[in-house]
């Protein structure tokens, strides 16, 4: 049975202020976006759960409608303010799909959970341009737009993933962990095409879950040590013996329209079963 743990609100701000000042954003394009202050459109798979799903995000001033438009002119997405919220006007705005199984056999037995295989995915969200459109900034009818790429360069999900006590660890990996069923001539990523990891240490623990410690970090800042130490100002604002779950994910290099680097697609893997010791051998048994 998975223990709570309780912490002061003098930890639980410690914790937050770590975590929050360990984060580091990785300069990214698509930003401005055309007549947008941002947009971009990505695939995330989880590795670890056989789940894929399309997520896009689309920054402007005070807008009161919102379209995306897929590479073949077709529309996939529209919001639109009404009442209050219209007299407010929007600004930011990021969502994600659902995230279906990526293969049959993960569909439990007596479940109805759908199924894209990676090729149906594809083919449903062709790669190309992605037009973003807004209208309504500022009281006015005119519309504004931007275009951001959205490819079919999938990362390899990071495999190796480990958590000594105070360093996470990876390596690049060679495949899609659940996700195995491949378009005709697909090729994974090379390593050289990523941008950069998103490393996550998240308490597995109900009362302490929120408190997660994150960080993006360039992939040439890792370099080959596949490497990530978490700070000691962090674990020591968590009680001993905390369950932990370590997730990774691999992004992928894209080139814009304006031909400069921006965030792109996005594969995670998941490993549990650590703890908040220095010695993992003496983690308690769940």
């Amino acid at each position: 049975m998975k223990q709570k743990h309780f912490m002061s609100n003098t930890l639980l701000g410690a914790a937050a202020a770590v975590v929050m000042g360990m984060c580091t954003t990785i300069a990214t394009a698509d930003e401005p976006c055309g007549d947008l202050e941002e947009c971009r459109a990505f695939i995330e798979i989880n590795a670890s759960d056989g789940d894929i799903g399309f997520h896009a995000l689309l920054d402007a001033e005070g807008w009161e409608r919102a379209r995306i438009i897929d590479p073949d002119g077709k529309k996939i997405f529209e919001e639109r303010a009404r009442g209050a919220l219209k007299d407010q006007k929007l600004t930011e705005n990021f969502f994600e799909s659902a995230e279906p199984l990526c293969e049959e056999e993960l569909v439990e037995e007596g479940e109805d959970d759908e199924v894209v295989t990676l090729p149906e995915f594809l083919e449903r969200f062709p790669a190309g341009p992605y037009e973003f459109r807004t209208r309504g900034e500022g009281g006015g009818d005119e519309e504004s737009a931007g275009i951001t790429m959205f490819t079919h360069l999938i990362p390899a999900a990071p495999a190796e993933v480990d958590f000594d006590g105070s360093e996470i660890s990876w390596e690049y990996g060679d495949d899609l962990g659940e996700c195995t069923t491949f378009p005709e001539g697909f090729a994974l990523a090379d390593e050289l095409d990523i941008v950069g990891y998103e490393v996550v240490l998240e308490p597995d623990d109900d009362a302490l879950g929120s408190f997660k410690f994150t960080v993006q970090v360039p992939s040439d800042v890792v370099g080959t040590s596949y490497s990530v130490t978490v700070p000691l100002e962090y674990l020591a604002s968590l009680p001993g013996d905390t369950p932990l779950k370590v997730e990774v994910g691999a992004i992928e290099r894209r080139v814009d329209v304006m031909m400069l680097e921006s965030f792109g697609n996005t594969t995670f893997t998941e490993e549990d079963g650590f703890c908040n010791n220095a010695d993992q051998e003496m983690c308690p048994e769940e």
